[in-house]
């Protein structure tokens, strides 16, 4: 009888994503998968994340490359500003990577598929927060002239992003208030925590630099909410998603957490759906 090998996963970053990815792995995962590590910038993340999922510190890993040596599947939950390395080191290593953190990947493209191709590794990247990526992939095969991706959340959701805070008052805020309007690799560079959307929709179809993004900030919604429109010759698709704040994170939407759970689900499964 040819025993079953279970993937296994090891996840870089131990905050709010990292940490609710790690507790799906474990209860609803463990027949077809384990999680082999964690590792965090910050040790203490990481030990009581190991605590909580195992009672013990035996997930824990003291650096990247030894997360990736334990691990099959590499999730980044980090940051854009190390998701780029990490993805890296994971393809150089013959490792699947799963990115969360897509906004880091901006002009990297050609790059991951070259490492994917040289050592035979994989690259997942979740639609996040935004919904109507298979229907900008599948227009970009016939041509697509204008994609346009317009975000709202509260101010609070702005807090620390020195872009803003270095332009813009927030504080006892009234009306909408438009913060950006520009690319969407200006707007990753600018809002790396906020953004990641703009980074998926860049990647899927016509680029960063021509894909354009709208940032507002208001203070009557209480929900990340995303308007994407997409202008092609085989169809014009208009999506709006409003999105439930991450219980632990405001900063991230819950959507962009089960993204990658359906995403992880698909890796496993024989069946495919969407495109």
């Amino acid at each position: 009888m040819v025993k079953n090998i279970k993937l296994k996963i090891g996840i870089v970053g131990c905050g709010a994503i990292g940490s609710s990815l790690a507790k799906a792995i474990t209860a609803n995962f463990r027949r077809h998968t384990v999680l082999a590590a964690v590792y965090d910038i910050k040790p203490e993340k990481s030990l009581a994340l190991s605590r909580k999922l195992v009672k013990n510190a035996r997930l824990c890993v003291n650096g990247l490359e030894n997360l990736i040596e334990k691990s099959d599947l590499v999730i980044e939950a980090s940051s854009g500003k190390v998701s780029w390395e990490i993805a890296a080191k994971s393809l150089s290593r013959g490792r699947k990577v799963m990115v969360m953190s897509i906004g880091g990947l901006t002009g990297h493209l050609e790059q991951l598929l070259v490492l994917a191709s040289r050592g035979g590794g994989q690259v997942y990247l979740p639609s996040g927060a935004v919904c109507g990526i298979d229907g900008l992939k599948a227009a970009n095969i016939a041509g697509i002239s204008k994609v346009t991706l317009t975000t709202r959340k509260n101010p609070a959701a702005f807090a620390g992003v020195e872009y803003v805070t270095r332009r813009f008052k927030l504080s006892g805020l009234k009306k909408d208030k438009v913060l950006f309007n520009g690319s969407a690799a200006s707007a990753v560079k600018y809002f790396p925590q906020n953004i990641n959307v703009a980074a998926v929709l860049g990647l899927a179809g016509i680029g960063a630099a021509k894909t354009r993004v709208r940032i507002i900030a208001c203070p009557q919604v209480k929900k990340n909410i995303h308007e994407v429109l997409i202008e092609s010759k085989a169809a014009n698709i208009f999506t709006r998603t409003e999105n439930i704040l991450h219980p632990q994170n405001p900063k991230t939407s819950y959507l962009a957490v089960l993204s990658a759970i359906a995403t992880l689900k698909q890796i496993l499964q024989p069946v495919k759906i969407g495109t």
